[in-house]
């Protein structure tokens, strides 16, 4: 295994803290992390399937079902037949979870122009672009 060096340690870090940070911020504390993440990538991706939120969050197929079956509960999505294949069900934000994620996604917006107006023009350039990396990166993890 190759050890971390320091920047490496300083990025995990640094990610953690923010990440917290944001979702302390953004309208996520009636949401578990799993639903929050959940909840987010529905709405970037439907309709999907219970086996790709399982891949794509990770967790196991019966805590995505959990979680899915929480916030239908909650009333932020549906499940309606998957139109690829009739004997499966795919998962949908309502109007309620679309409403949600527009907030959260504003209010963790205005958290992060704040925490980056603290830097220079040119470092908020590097991490915004440091951004577009990451979250390319991290697409197929």
């Amino acid at each position: 295994m190759v050890a971390l060096d320091e920047k490496a340690v300083h990025l995990m870090v640094a990610m953690h803290r923010i990440v917290r940070h944001l979702r302390r911020s953004a309208m996520t504390t009636s949401l578990h992390p799993t639903q929050f993440i959940t909840l987010l990538m529905i709405a970037e991706s439907q309709p999907m399937r219970i086996g790709t939120i399982a891949a794509r969050v990770p967790c196991s197929q019966p805590t995505a079902t959990t979680t899915v079956a929480t916030l239908e509960a909650a009333g932020l999505v549906r499940r309606q037949p998957d139109s690829a294949d009739g004997r499966a069900t795919a998962v949908v934000l309502t109007e309620d979870g679309t409403d949600m994620v527009k907030h959260v996604r504003t209010d963790a917006t205005e958290a992060l122009a704040t925490i980056l107006a603290q830097l220079s023009d040119a470092d908020r350039a590097l991490v915004t672009e440091a951004g577009e990396v990451l979250y390319n990166l991290s697409a197929d993890l």
